[in-house]
């Protein structure tokens, strides 16, 4: 993918994720060191960040800690961040704008919750033309009672890759 045309979209790594009691993401740690080696990689190379910030009731309060994007991913200067009220991180946002305007046609995204946020993103990513790659191993999700974070995020690999997006571990993925 050629950087002018290729952003990497950051979805949700927000001190939220980090903060239920008794809760943690599936492969919390490992998901978020491949987060932070995706970041690094896009920056060395002048590939465009955009980060999606959910923004509505109680932790995802714009301004409360909880709703702050995470420490470990800050924006730098010139990043973007795109608050988004829905799941669809193009849904009521300026995100379709921003990639039309910076000639953008290729994603990269990586982030949290799998069945909800990353989900939704990359199916409507998909219904908008974009040539799409899902970071198989840097999306993640918590135990729902009928599942675990590991199956879940192994079954919306199987549904979205192939169809929806290109499944790609985080390693091989270059910017």
């Amino acid at each position: 993918m050629a950087n002018q045309r290729t952003a990497f979209i950051l979805i949700d790594v927000q001190e939220a994720m980090f903060s239920y009691p008794g809760m943690k993401l599936h492969d919390e740690e490992g998901v978020m060191e491949r987060i932070v080696s995706l970041l690094d990689r896009a920056r060395r190379n002048s590939t465009p960040v955009i980060f999606i910030q959910h923004t509505e009731d109680q932790e995802y309060t714009k301004g409360v800690p909880t709703w702050q994007i995470s420490s470990r991913v800050t924006p730098l200067p010139g990043e973007k961040i795109i608050e988004k009220p829905t799941w669809d991180a193009f849904h009521l946002t300026g995100l379709r704008e921003e990639l039309e305007r910076e000639g953008i046609t290729n994603l990269v995204f990586a982030g949290m919750q799998t069945e909800y946020c990353v989900d939704t993103t990359c199916r409507r990513a998909y219904s908008l033309g974009y040539s799409s790659i899902l970071a198989e191993d840097a999306h993640s999700t918590f135990d729902n009672g009928q599942l675990t974070g590991e199956e879940i995020v192994r079954h919306h690999n199987a549904v979205l890759g192939g169809r929806v997006v290109t499944l790609k571990p985080a390693g091989e993925i270059t910017f």
